[in-house]
Formats: structure tokens, C-alpha cells, sequence
């Protein structure tokens, strides 16, 4: 299964602009912050003025070495951005990008995304659109529009392209034999300079002993539903205080929840005030999770998704089960 070719729009977008603000989602991961970085380098090889903002938390342990190369507000910076023109990179428009949207509606705005989002904005000259829900990472797309603007790689792209590839994919367990394009793709990066160890040791490294602790903790209060095919746990309002973001490791925890014989899907809530939940959704192939954050204004992939949900443990947990039945008891 290939990648949408690059829309024309998009191109005449990029070469008529001077200056551009590349946005991305709160709290971005690997794919959203390799995809604004890459494509900002491109566009400072190409004589364009180029900021990256994102609105944070960077709750992700990966990200330490980029959080420095992002603003939240790119009227900060000390330069005008008046004649400015938006790219929203791996999300389906402005209202993900939270506290930078009143900022970002004043400007022609693309997007590119690789979620399946319902509905996107029509793509014109001034608002150019490149989705495609087939591709494994929104990394890969900018790859596309790199090669488009007859651009080579330099290291340092390629190296932030495969982050976001090896992040989306979860280092390449998530893709099949439909995904040949994206080893292609990435076999290129890894010619332009781009080293996988060096990447999985971004990705997988320099983690906390408290991160361990809390993955036992977590581990060790699961629950089982739907006779073994979902497993549910979560991360107390105590904990979260005690071992702060940088102890999160989502990650290893779905791994390890989803190696589990006969399951299917899993759900780790984390308390993170009295009142809001965050919650982590993870399935291995039938069931569509992004399907369950959508019906609670979160989003994703069909086997990789996340919302927010006002409420206890106990309330969100109960939501989730009322939504999972829905696949469970068909």
C-alpha cells in the first residue's frame, strides 16, 4: 500500500510562501515533532523562514533533546511572522494545536496528517490538504514533500524522519505486508545517514528506575474483561504526584499487556487531577480504538489512540467498558 502522492497544491504552497509557522498537536510525540523539525530544515534549505511551535506537555522521555528547537508561541521569537503561512503537521487542523489556535486562525493554513480523521477542510491553493490514513507515520509524508521539492536528505532529516517512522510503528512491529513503500522509505533515510540503533536508543533509553516502578505498580492492579480480551489498569492521582510525567511509559506497558495470550485490546487510564483522566488505548488487529476516542473527542489509529475524559478512575474505567462491549459482545 503506497503513499498519496504529494498534492500540487501543496508544493506551489511552499514555494510561493517566504515564512512559515509549522504547528503541531499538544502534547506531540516522535512522529509530530521529526515531522515539523524535518520539514523546517528543508524549508531553510530552500532560503525559507521557518519556526516550529507546539503547545507541550512533553510528557515523552524521547523528546528531551528537541524540546529546545520549539516555542509555544512563535510571536515570541522576536521576529515578524505578520506575512506568515501555517503548516499543521500530524493532525486534521487547527483546534488540536490547542493555546496556538487563536494565533494560527489568522493564517492560510495546510495540513498534513496520516490520521483518519471524519471530516478535513477542502483543499485549495490557500489551504492545501495532504492526508492520506494509509500512510504508517506523518514522517513519511514529509519525506514525500522533501523528495517533491527536489531535495535530497541531509543526516540530520533523515535521522528525525525515522524517529517519527520508528515511533508511529512502534520500531516496525505494527506494519505488514501492505508496507513496502515504507521500507523503501526508510531504507533511504538510513542511506542519507539515519542509524535505527541510534534511534532505538532515543526511543527506548534513558529511562528512570521510577519508570520501572510505576510500569510494576500498573502492571500489578490489571483487570481482565470479556473473558481474557481486554485489560484495563491505571495510574492513581497519588502516583501521578509522586512520579511525575517523566516516569510514563506507555510504551512497554502495552507491549507487555498486549503479549498477553488471548487479548486484544487494552486501556491504561492515568488520574491526573481530581476531576481528568488521560487514557491510552491499544488493540492488536480486529478492534478499532479510534473508533472509542472519536466518540469521546479523542483520536488516533485504529490500533493506537488516546482522549481525556473528565472523572474519576472508577467513572472512566466504566465508560470504557460500556464502549468495548460494543466489539466484545457482538
Amino acid at each position: 500500500m503506497n503513499c498519496a502522492p504529494v498534492p500540487a497544491e501543496l508544493i506551489e504552497y511552499i514555494k510561493k510562501g517566504s515564512c512559515f509557522i509549522i504547528a503541531g498537536h499538544k502534547e506531540p510525540d516522535g512522529d509530530c515533532i521529526g515531522s515539523q523539525l524535518a520539514l523546517r530544515s528543508a524549508l531553510l534549505r530552500l532560503g525559507k523562514k521557518a519556526i516550529v511551535c507546539a503547545e507541550g506537555p512533553y510528557k515523552r522521555t524521547e523528546l528531551r533533546d528537541f524540546i529546545g528547537q520549539l516555542v509555544s508561541n512563535p510571536f515570541d521569537s522576536g521576529h515578524n511572522y505578520s506575512d506568515a503561512r501555517v503548516i499543521i503537521a500530524d493532525c486534521s487542523g487547527r483546534e488540536r494545536t490547542g493555546e496556538l489556535y487563536d494565533f494560527l486562525d489568522k493564517f492560510p493554513c495546510a495540513i498534513i496528517d496520516h490520521h483518519a480523521a471524519v471530516t478535513h477542510p477542502p483543499s485549495t491553493l490557500q489551504a492545501p490538504v495532504y492526508v492520506d490514513a494509509n500512510s504508517p507515520s506523518c514522517t513519511l509524508l514529509v519525506y514525500k514533500i522533501i523528495k517533491a521539492l527536489g531535495l535530497e536528505l541531509t543526516k540530520d532529516e533523515a535521522t528525525l524522519l525515522l524517529f517519527g517512522l520508528c515511533t508511529d510503528t512502534g520500531f516496525f512491529r505494527h506494519m505488514t505486508e501492505k508496507n513496502a513503500g515504507a521500507f523503501e522509505a526508510a531504507a533511504d533515510m538510513i542511506r542519507s545517514g539515519a542509524s535505527p540503533k541510534e534511534i532505538f536508543n532515543i526511543i527506548n533509553g534513558g529511562k528512570s528506575l521510577s519508570s520501572r516502578i510505576l510500569t510494576g505498580n500498573i502492571l500489578s492492579r490489571t483487570e481482565s474483561y470479556f473473558d481474557g480480551r481486554l485489560l484495563i489498569s491505571w495510574e492513581t492521582l497519588d502516583e501521578y504526584n509522586t512520579f511525575g510525567l517523566e516516569s510514563r511509559d506507555s510504551d512497554i506497558l502495552n507491549q507487555l499487556l498486549l503479549s498477553v495470550k488471548g487479548v486484544e485490546a487494552t486501556v491504561i487510564i492515568r488520574q491526573e487531577c481530581a476531576d481528568n483522566c488521560t487514557v491510552s488505548l491499544r488493540s492488536i488487529d480486529k478492534i478499532d480504538v479510534s473508533q472509542i476516542a472519536s466518540s469521546f473527542d479523542g483520536g488516533g489509529h485504529k490500533n493506537a489512540s488516546g482522549l481525556t475524559m473528565k472523572g474519576t478512575i472508577s467513572f472512566v474505567k466504566q465508560n470504557m467498558l460500556n464502549s468495548f462491549s460494543a466489539f466484545f459482545t457482538r
